[in-house]
């Protein structure tokens, strides 16, 4: 449990740097980053110890790693998607409102 612990403080933390180094950040939630990040460290967490690799030696990195990793690439392509996406999205609403 104490991995579990250890990966939800760290992919919230990463979502938030994630957030603050966005410079699109003002486009979506400074929760969304962070919250993406904690679903799928934990989640990952969880299938990898259901799969058993935290109890055989030589893998017992997985659970500990690649959860955060995980957690923290998910956070970036989030936010690097829902920025440009939004950006366009408001871009094209604020063209609309003018023309009228």
């Amino acid at each position: 449990m104490l991995s579990l612990v250890i990966v939800s403080f760290v992919t919230v933390a990463a979502g938030f740097i994630i957030w603050a180094n966005d410079r699109r950040h003002a486009k979506y939630g400074i929760l969304m980053p962070a919250g993406v990040a904690t679903a799928v460290g934990l989640l990952s967490w969880i299938l990898f110890i259901t799969a058993g690799f935290g109890f055989q030696p030589g893998l017992t990195w997985i659970p500990w790693i690649l959860p955060m990793v995980l957690g923290t690439a998910a956070a970036l392509a989030a936010a690097i998607y829902l920025g440009k996406t939004r950006a366009r999205h408001d871009t094209a609403r604020l063209t609309a409102a003018l023309r009228l």
